[in-house]
């Protein structure tokens, strides 16, 4: 690249200095201003036991001291524990002008327009930074009050950010922040009174009161979180991105010009998650119009970032997917604003990009915290005295001449309206709680739910014919063989994905190895035809991309997550979880139409070892929010996946692995089954039943077949069972359970999960509860042994229990042996 002036090349030369320091015992960078030597040296002293750099200058000898920030004196160097405070960034306009051109490519003449700030939008800026602090410190006071309890972080000293905010992001922008997120939401729109009501955990509040400080949204103006889990909303912000690319691609007319871009607000600690990774890659791959804002502050809790972290320039690590990033100071209101519209502007016109803003934070975690003021006091004193980019910004020379009182008034009137409303507001009723449950209840007819309207016109636009042709011929094979009672399970599930997929567009899957349909053709020919954007092939963390499809979830998509193994799940609990937890804690603003479906479980013998043979099923079963359910056969699979998939709820489809190809069986095609209902299998004969030698079976997965099994053997000793097909875990169908035990009076449970905390062991704790007056003997469960499944077969069978263990239990039980 050809630079047009000196200056230019000169600020570019000296930009890795004002970006970040080199490894060495001593560097020295003099970074320039406007083509000229700043009087300013920025130096670096890295310490290599502890693998960090603190600014220093060079004393006499040529060895190293350290500016003590705290009263402005050299000191030896020494550790960070007393309140040493890391310094302001010296980067200015021209380094960051120099920095955009170079490696966001974006030409002189472009540049041009962000080299000034009208009076107007400077002025806004200050007062929304005057909002914002004032916000925050009327939160504090009502803290320390007792309006608002749990955990509260407040935003004190990072104004410029929600300033930058308001003044580039747009209200169709979609924008996902983490706990300290109520200037973001401020920022971008929300009602100030909404917010403080949802802090006051009242029922005009954003979430009415379901979500509190950490759980803003506000589907108005896409504000789609507040999540508390420290980076858990970078997968979300992809998924919202890809939606974005969904929307343009299933509807180009109607998104013709759409310039909308996803934002993800990361602290620079969460920023080290694995997780960004990910999605720095996806965002590359794809070209997602996605924004990585990294709010760096420094500070954990209490540790400095800088101590567990060996780089702290978040914004190249991009650089390895190609997306560019840039660092500001946040200080700084004007570069900050300038540096913001230049990035944004690149965002919604080329694709991803990092924005790192060095700033600081005032107050400490949380005041919930009891060591909040650990080792911060000092640094807080100097951050306030010589950071505040509120004082800063009234003394630079752009901000002479503006009305700051008119907009310090004018943002005390909108704290003291917000406090007013939610003081006046009232608590949500107790009901609410259960009414957020699920967003379609639990007995939901999805027969009845009706296709969208353009469906077959958005597929015939977006899919080429021949391609459409091979999988119509796909599934008109599929559908031949399940009339003829040959279909297997993995075939069913792909047959329900893909007429699910026709019949309505936003359907989307991810899944690993999906090209090739994964281990049980589940997905099969769905990327083959509906390409990349609907059917994503995806890296190897469930977490990941089931956070991907969280984030198309909340955008109007209906995504499909097919697990390999379930097992692997395991790497997407937390997502589960706030899959879960979405409809509630946004008040019910947001659906959360995520389908999860995947073989796993442990059947007898099956020699996969324990990290295989983990029963997911059971450790999911405590999430709130999700329909949990099981198909041991192909019709089961068929009708549950496509009722699952038009719940506008999330729900997790579990099927047995070592059945998948080998269970073949006639379905009910066109279908969708109950999501809340067991299945009775077997009725105990009249016979048997009078005799007393009748017992209720509850089984599912692999427990099917063991239980299929041994069915004429237990009749062959004159015996019998109602074998009950679990096929809802969660809601548990009690009324199916209730009717046969009103006739057995005995129960066994064969269970695909452990002793401790198993499926069997809420299901045995339900009936006692609820059915104990039926009961002529205990619950007999038949459950995993708590050790882990060993591979030798020997050994495994002292852990999982097998068709002989149920023979044995009814016997038991119809002879009293109980």
């Amino acid at each position: 690249m050809i630079y047009r002036n000196l200056a230019t090349a000169v600020a570019i030369a000296c930009t890795a200095g004002a970006y970040g320091y080199a490894p060495t015992s001593t560097n020295v960078v003099k970074p320039f201003a406007h083509g000229a030597v700043s009087d300013r040296a920025v130096v670096g002293v890295c310490d290599s036991s502890r693998r960090r750099c603190a600014p220093a200058h060079l004393n006499a000898a040529g060895g190293t001291e350290t500016v003590d920030f705290t009263a402005g004196t050299i000191r030896p160097q020494r550790d960070v524990v007393d309140g040493q405070m890391r310094p302001r960034p010296n980067i200015d306009w021209s380094n960051l002008r120099a920095k955009l051109e170079l490696d966001f490519g974006i030409p002189e003449e472009t540049l041009k327009k962000y080299d000034t700030i009208e009076k107007g939008d400077m002025l806004k800026a200050y007062e929304m930074m005057q909002l914002c602090r004032q916000f925050e410190n009327a939160c504090n006071q009502a803290y320390m009050q007792g309006f608002i309890r749990g955990f509260m972080h407040l935003d004190n000293g990072q104004e410029t950010i929600p300033a930058m905010i308001a003044d580039t992001l747009k209200k169709g922008d979609i924008k996902y922040s983490y706990y300290r997120e109520h200037t973001h939401a401020l920022a971008s729109g929300v009602d100030a009174g909404a917010i403080m009501a949802e802090l006051f955990a009242k029922d005009t509040g954003t979430c009415r009161g379901t979500g509190g400080s950490m759980h803003i949204y506000d589907k108005e103006t896409n504000f789609q979180g507040g999540w508390a889990l420290v980076s858990e909303q970078l997968p979300y912000a992809a998924g919202a991105a890809r939606s974005i690319l969904l929307d343009r691609h299933l509807e180009p007319e109607k998104f013709k010009g759409d310039d909308r871009i996803s934002v993800v607000f990361i602290g620079e600690g969460g920023a080290q998650n694995g997780r960004m990774a990910e999605c720095l890659n996806a965002a590359a791959k794809e070209n997602l119009p996605m924004l990585f804002l990294i709010i760096d502050n420094g500070r954990a809790i209490n540790t400095f970032t800088e101590d567990v972290a060996a780089n702290m320039d978040i914004f190249k690590q991009g650089e390895h997917y190609g997306v560019p990033g840039i660092k500001v100071d946040g200080s700084d209101l004007v570069n900050t604003m300038k540096t913001g519209r230049a990035v944004v502007d690149y965002v919604r016109k080329n694709g991803p990009a990092m924005l790192q803003v060095h700033t600081y934070r005032f107050q400490g975690h949380s005041p919930a915290d009891p060591e909040h003021e650990r080792g911060r006091k000092a640094e807080k004193t100097w951050a306030r005295a010589e950071c505040d980019p509120i004082k800063i910004f009234e003394t630079v020379p752009e901000a002479a001449g503006l009305d700051f009182d008119g907009a310090s008034a004018r943002a005390k009137e909108e704290v003291k309206r917000s406090l007013d409303f939610a003081k006046a507001s009232e608590a949500p009723p107790r009901e609410l709680a259960k009414q957020l449950e699920f967003p379609d209840p639990a007995n939901t007819d999805y027969n009845a739910k009706v296709a969208p309207a353009n469906a077959d016109a958005i597929t015939r636009a977006t899919v080429a014919p021949e391609k459409l042709a091979a999988v119509e011929a796909h599934i008109k094979d599929l559908r031949q063989k399940a009339t003829d009672g040959v279909i297997s399970i993995g075939d069913a599930l792909n047959l329900a994905i893909l007429e699910e997929m026709l019949r309505d567009p936003k359907t989307t899957i991810h899944a690993e190895d999906l090209q090739a349909g994964s281990s049980y053709n589940i997905p099969k020919l769905t990327q083959q035809t509906f390409g990349t954007l609907r059917a994503a092939d995806e890296i190897i963390d469930e977490g990941h991309f089931i956070g991907k499809a969280l984030g198309e979830g909340m955008n109007g998509y209906r995504p499909i997550v097919e697990l390999m193994n379930t097992n692997f799940g395991i790497f997407g609990i937390a997502e589960m979880s706030s899959a879960g937890n979405t409809y509630a804690t946004t008040g019910g603003q947001f659906k959360m139409p995520m389908t999860i479906i995947g073989a796993g479980g442990t059947a007898p013998n099956q020699a996969l070892g324990a990290e295989h043979s983990q029963p997911l099923h059971a450790y999911v079963m405590g999430i709130p929010g999700l329909k949990i359910c099981t198909a041991a056969s192909p019709e089961a699979a068929y009708g549950l996946a496509k009722a699952m998939i038009r719940d506008d709820g999330p729900g997790i489809l579990f099927t047995p692995v070592k059945t998948m190809k080998e269970a073949k069986g006639p379905v009910n095609l066109d279908v969708c089954a109950r999501l809340d209902k067991c299945v009775v299998l077997h009725s105990a004969s009249e016979a048997s039943v009078k005799a007393g030698k009748a017992v209720t079976a509850l089984t599912y997965l692999h427990g099917v077949k063991e239980a299929n099994m041994v069915l004429e053997e237990i009749k062959a000793e004159g015996m019998d069972i109602d074998l009950i097909e679990l096929r809802s875990l969660k809601p548990l169908d009690m009324d199916t359970i209730r009717a046969s035990l009103s006739r057995t009076n005995k129960v066994a449970i064969l269970d695909e999960s452990t002793n401790s905390g198993g499926v069997g062991a809420t299901v045995s704790a339900l009936i006692s509860e609820q059915c104990f007056d039926l009961l002529d003997a205990p619950v007999k469960r038949l459950c995993m042994d708590d050790a882990p499944v060993p591979y030798a077969s020997s050994m495994e069978l002292a852990v999982v229990k097998r068709g002989s263990d149920l023979v044995k239990a009814v016997f038991d039980l119809c002879n009293k042996r109980i």
